[in-house]
């Protein structure tokens, strides 16, 4: 028997493409900070989508892209893979986390020198959506995807519940709100814990190229 070694490689080189992508839209992101205009958005107080509303919109649209991409292949690999059922609750996890970063780049969020509106209500929905789903869905892909290593399965999961601990923060303000204190978005450094929780997501995403780069499961072999 031989093993065929291009598609012994595939899992890890599409494992590293996926990581460029993610990498690469994180890097964008950072990137519009020292950009003018929007070097002029405080990191602090204003939340990650304000980018969208300025003349660099297409460089925040097309880190997300990125970062979509890259967590749609990497959910479909271990589909592929079979380490994923195809109708388990951290696939549509997964598919719902990508379909609200393809919702946040179609429809941006409130420019308050206009108004709110229709479209804007949805990303702010969509925003949400993202931002839980993502760390539930690892919560519950963390035992398949790493059978055999306890230790990628625990810092996986430690980084999704960190990541909903941030999350947890933006919820507490609210809820400080509901019952007579000041406005949520001021109770709190709104744009760093965003972006705080931001970072901590893309970090639990990449754990699910851990098991690609180190996969042996693609060989195909022939009898000779």
């Amino acid at each position: 028997m031989t093993t065929t070694p291009a598609l012994t490689r595939a899992p890890r080189i599409l494992a590293l493409a996926c990581l460029t992508a993610i990498a690469g839209g994180a890097a964008l992101v950072l990137l519009l900070q020292f950009l003018p205009p929007t070097d002029q958005i405080s990191p602090v107080r204003r939340t990650i989508s304000e980018y969208a509303l300025s003349a660099n919109k297409w460089i925040f649209d097309v880190a997300v892209l990125l970062i979509a991409v890259g967590s749609a292949v990497l959910f479909a690999a271990h589909v592929l893979m079979r380490a994923l059922p195809v109708r388990s609750a951290a696939v549509v996890l997964g598919a719902l986390w990508t379909v609200s970063l393809l919702v946040v780049v179609a429809l941006p969020k409130t420019d308050w020198s206009v108004g709110p509106s229709l479209g804007s209500v949805v990303h702010r929905y969509a925003s949400v959506v993202g931002f839980v789903c993502l760390p539930v869905g690892l919560l519950f892909a963390a035992r398949r995807i790493f059978p055999d290593s306890p230790g990628w399965r625990w810092a996986a999961r430690a980084l999704a519940i960190v990541s909903l601990a941030w999350f947890g923060l933006i919820l507490g303000a609210v809820g400080y709100m509901l019952a007579g204190g000041g406005p949520w978005w001021r109770t709190i450094p709104l744009g760093l814990v965003e972006r705080l929780l931001a970072a901590t997501e893309l970090l639990a995403l990449a754990t699910l190229a851990v098991p690609l780069l180190r996969s042996n499961r693609a060989e195909v072999t022939q009898v000779t």
